[in-house]
């Protein structure tokens, strides 16, 4: 079964904490991927929480298709 763990993208391409851009969303990616589960292109670079923050405030917003495609590859 494959580690998972979340990864934000932020509002802008080159955004990220170094460039200050907000986070529009966290997304659920297969561990140290880039391209998140509903198939976003995601920065290698962009800040990442673990799987099991998945449904706790920490991990809002969540994208829902990540969300809906994680627990089917989970469940």
């Amino acid at each position: 079964m494959p580690v998972y763990e979340m990864r934000a993208e932020y509002d802008t391409e080159d955004g990220g904490p170094a460039g200050g851009s907000p986070l529009k969303a966290w997304h659920m990616v297969e561990d140290d991927a880039a391209t998140a589960l509903c198939g976003r292109e995601l920065s290698a670079a962009a800040a990442v929480q673990p799987e099991d923050a998945w449904g706790t405030p920490a991990a809002q917003p969540f994208c829902h298709s990540c969300g809906a495609l994680y627990l089917r590859h989970t469940a």
